[in-house]
């Protein structure tokens, strides 16, 4: 129960509603258990009427009197019910949506090494099914361990009143069917959480098919991928069969265990009323009050698996909001007049590993880019290049040396603000499930006011993917498919160069988002580009030389550091690592051309 203390908070912000729900759940019980003693004095005045042959006429009406009784007192106990559920329910609907927020909301904060280290899937896990399980015990749980009190102290109080030793022979069985189900739902949990295992990986299996259908249809994969779903899917029925059987042999058992407590009321009861010690009216009294017993002493073992699941989720649940980000914006959002962003840029023998894998990506490199100016940098694969981009983010921190923007640390900037002023195209380049027209605005830091269609227009323009974008069916609401799985790589790259420029920050970030187009197509988008890149400080990133070669300063990293930097044409003349990537991708380029 320790995981669950991170509740408090909730049931203490709803606690009225908790509080009346409770109260409605022993005032109902309270009336439900009255019918009961209705229905006892309906029966002994139906056997007084018959001994002393009462006519027909007072005995209708005694009856009818009792029954109006027993109806009226069964609606305020079913209303009292509702109340019960509207209160209780209904808080726990209110939590589960605070917790979904509060996860959703801590997630937004984290950073991109926790993302790196967990799959989406858990993530995603821990906010629906982690969540849902919780609200079991938050809602459920809670209301029926609250039924269940009230209901045992009140029905044995009431029989203990009536009848001391009839209530322990009634009660007999009880205990022995708390400790049956209990470990029963115990067995049933386990059995579940194999099934949901179980559901998951088929999920998981289908979500990873529908995703990469490409590459599956292109390896002809078809076959091999049904065979597999197949086997795991029969898994899955073969454990659900299991748990439906178990569930099936369960409820038999608890009849059985009803029917020995309704038979022993009846025995002991008969011989008690034979004898007058008690009335034959309070052997239906009693055993009313064994079916109302019944279902709470049943639910107890329900209840307690509920909150065993609950308590496993929240630990799942506290596991990740414990969970604190290492990049931490330490300064408040100030005065944008107190914040202006020049975009001078300079990296101080900066190196940096990656957290999780423990790479070192860069290695004490150093460089300036002054304000409006522009910096390319080329290398191979693994070179170090877009871990630039992505501290200078801040995506990470540096583990050595430091990043300064107008002289300051960059730690010393306010984090949300500084992301504001830059313009970061990645080289995985993704687009929401949403309209090009959507997808582009997204750079446009204001969620409260229209954005102008033309500057929408104008950014497409100047990425060079307006005329594509006019072929389109709907043009600008045309909507893209998951991650734009209906656009070709360079319409992807163009649509995100689009997003990138259209807020007009004062840093612009361009991490490799032309490799996907044709050189010529490169050429028109780079011209286009240097209209929006003067007055701007701009970092061009690429493997590729034709991208980078107009730069006046170039610097070419190799393993994490600075192996040459100049620009093209002095790179060119020292012979060196520049001039042997150029010439290796000029015979790329020539036996593309052959071919």
């Amino acid at each position: 129960m320790r995981s669950l203390k991170h509740l408090n908070k909730y049931f203490r912000k709803y606690k009225w509603r908790l509080i009346l729900g409770i109260l409605f759940a022993v005032l109902s019980t309270y009336f439900g258990i009255y019918v009961a003693v209705l229905v006892r004095q309906a029966t002994d005045f139906m056997t007084h009427a018959v001994a002393v042959h009462l006519s027909f006429e007072v005995t209708a009406t005694g009856l009818f009197r009792y029954g109006l009784m027993i109806l009226g007192t069964t609606i305020i106990s079913g209303f009292l019910m509702f109340l019960m559920r509207q209160s209780i329910i209904v808080m726990s609907r209110h939590i589960e949506y605070d917790l979904k927020n509060e996860i959703f909301s801590h997630y937004q904060t984290l950073d991109m090494a926790f993302y790196r280290r967990n799959n989406t899937g858990d993530m995603m896990n821990r906010i629906s099914e982690d969540v849902s399980r919780v609200r079991m015990y938050i809602g459920p749980a809670l209301m029926y361990f609250a039924s269940t009190l009230a209901t045992i102290i009140l029905v044995s109080a009431t029989m203990s009143a009536v009848n001391v030793k009839l209530t322990m022979y009634v009660l007999i069985p009880l205990p022995i069917l708390v400790v049956v189900i209990y470990f029963v739902s115990d067995l049933i949990n386990k059995m579940s959480n194999k099934v949901q295992e179980q559901l998951s990986k088929l999920s998981t299996i289908a979500q990873e098919t529908f995703s990469g259908i490409r590459v599956l249809k292109a390896y002809a994969q078809e076959e091999p991928t049904v065979n597999h779903f197949t086997s795991e899917s029969a898994l899955y029925r073969k454990r659900y069969l299991g748990l439906t059987l178990t569930e099936a042999l369960f409820s038999p058992f608890i009849l059985l265990l009803m029917g020995l407590s309704t038979l022993m009321t009846i025995y002991v009861g008969g011989k008690q009323a034979i004898d007058g010690q008690i009335t034959y009216g309070n052997i239906v009294e009693f055993i009313i009050y064994v079916g109302k017993l019944t279902w709470p002493v049943a639910s107890l073992g329900w209840v307690t698996s509920l909150v065993q699941r609950a308590a496993a989720s929240q630990a799942r649940i506290n596991e990740f909001l414990n969970t604190k980000s290492k990049v931490i914006s330490h300064k408040p959002i100030a005065n944008s007049q107190q914040q202006v962003i020049k975009g001078d840029i300079e990296f101080k023998n900066v190196s940096f590993i990656y957290p999780d894998s423990g790479i070192q990506a860069i290695d004490d490199i150093s460089f300036r880019v002054e304000s409006g100016k522009s910096l390319a940098i080329i290398g191979k694969t693994g070179s170090g290049k877009s871990s630039v981009a992505s501290l200078l983010c801040r995506l990470y921190d540096v583990t050595g040396g430091e990043i300064l923007v107008d002289g300051k640390n960059l730690k010393e900037w306010n984090m949300h603000y500084l992301r504001r002023q830059i313009g970061y195209v990645p080289q995985d380049t993704f687009l929401f499930s949403d309209t090009v027209e959507n997808n582009i605005s997204f750079g446009v830091h204001s969620q409260l006011q229209t954005v102008d269609s033309q500057l929408v227009e104008q950014a497409a323009k100047n990425s060079g993917i307006y005329s594509e974008i006019m072929r389109f069916s709907e043009k600008y609401k045309t909507m893209i498919g998951e991650r734009g799985i209906t656009l070709s790589g360079g319409q992807k790259q163009r649509i995100a160069i689009a997003r990138a420029i259209i807020g007009s920050p004062h840093i612009l970030i361009f991490d490799d988002c032309l490799s996907a187009v044709d050189t010529e197509t490169e050429a028109e988008i780079l011209g286009n580009l240097r209209k929006i890149m003067q007055g701007k400080t701009t970092i061009l990133i690429s493997h590729r030389v034709s991208t980078v070669k107009d730069a006046k300063h170039i610097i070419a990293l190799n393993n994490g550091k600075i192996e040459e930097e100049g620009s093209h044409q002095e790179l060119m003349d020292k012979k060196g690592f520049y001039f042997g990537l150029y010439q290796m991708q000029l015979a790329e380029e020539s036996r593309k051309n052959v071919a």
